[in-house]
């Protein structure tokens, strides 16, 4: 009954929906809630997907010798520590001089779960991968639409809800020793918003693979996860020092506004900075709104530090200008 489309105002003939001539009692919004739910149920309890804090990768993560990676932690003084640990370190049934892999969960969480996220927010990839499998402009037309929409949300789920989506898209993820590869299977898309796919189409579908570069560096008895920068938007965190400075850009942009009557040196001292400072930090407010929110995403490019961003005291207003002086075009 969840999956009926006729809730939806549409009518479904030989596997294919199309729009009837009745009015929807049911959203789109929660339509698309229900269905990527249904499609994550029997992932979540198989593998532990209700608990508090889920391990989003159980049962998809593995080493690059083909050994599953088994979710572990670690108390210390308190505080629990996640880790993804090759099965054969934890059974110790393993050959001579075998490395295994123990990786803190969530470093590799977020490199995969922030790959993902730019896969969905990528129409092109999305025609790519989905073109053999819904050959119709106007379902391929759908589907993007709405893997952007969960590209744009995706972050700000909680755990459980972000296992859904890869549980339902990814294969299998294998850890490298200088890559993460992501094997992804594009018809998990249409699965998440129940649009019907022809099944000689999933038969002959081939996997996507994502690949991230990262370097594996022992340090003690753990090994470590340096992630390269050669893909900003899939590792780069919210850095509180920017975020902190954009904060304090907007709030002498109201202290200006509000100033009715106060002179500007008057203002600035009350702050206790410099007017040099007061004014380099002002122009900040007036960044293009798609560079405000890309910083706290934390998506701005690596080497953009708050320092960086400070030093341009003649940042250009125009918005095209800026991202072209700040590292986002």
């Amino acid at each position: 009954m969840l999956q009926n489309r006729i809730y939806r105002g549409e009518i479904v003939h030989k596997e294919r929906s199309y729009p009837g001539e009745h009015t929807p009692i049911i959203d789109r919004e929660l339509w698309d809630a229900v269905q990527a739910r249904l499609a994550g149920n029997v992932a979540q309890r198989n593998a532990g997907g209700r608990t508090a804090q889920p391990s989003l990768l159980a049962g998809l993560l593995f080493d690059g010798d083909g050994n599953r990676m088994t979710p572990s932690h670690a108390v210390k003084k308190g505080t629990r520590y996640r880790y993804y640990v090759s099965r054969p370190l934890i059974t110790k049934d393993r050959p001579d001089r075998f490395a295994g892999r123990r990786i803190p969960a969530a470093e590799i969480e977020h490199l995969v779960a922030s790959r993902v996220r730019q896969w969905l927010l990528d129409p092109g990839s999305i025609y790519t991968a989905t073109s053999k499998c819904l050959p119709e402009p106007s379902t391929q037309q759908r589907l993007v639409a709405r893997a952007a929409e969960i590209g744009r949300q995706l972050s700000a789920w909680p755990p459980a809800r972000t296992r859904t989506v890869l549980t339902a898209l990814i294969e299998r993820v294998e850890v490298r020793v200088d890559q993460v590869d992501i094997h992804l299977r594009p018809t998990g898309l249409t699965a998440l918003f129940d649009v019907a796919v022809p099944s000689q189409s999933m038969l002959d579908e081939e996997t996507l693979i994502l690949s991230v570069p990262a370097r594996l560096r022992r340090a003690g008895m753990e090994i470590r996860m340096l992630i390269d920068g050669t893909d900003p938007f899939a590792v780069a965190k919210p850095n509180a020092r920017l975020i902190k400075l954009l904060v304090r850009a907007h709030r002498f942009n109201t202290i200006l506004v509000q100033s009715d009557g106060v002179a500007f040196a008057a203002a600035v001292m009350r702050q206790g900075v410099s007017r040099s400072y007061f004014t380099r930090v002002v122009r900040l407010s007036y960044l293009a709104p798609d560079i405000t929110q890309a910083i706290l995403d934390g998506r701005q490019p690596r080497d953009l530090t708050a320092q960086k961003l400070l030093a341009h005291s003649r940042l250009p207003l125009g918005w095209h200008d800026q991202r072209t002086a700040l590292g986002f075009a």
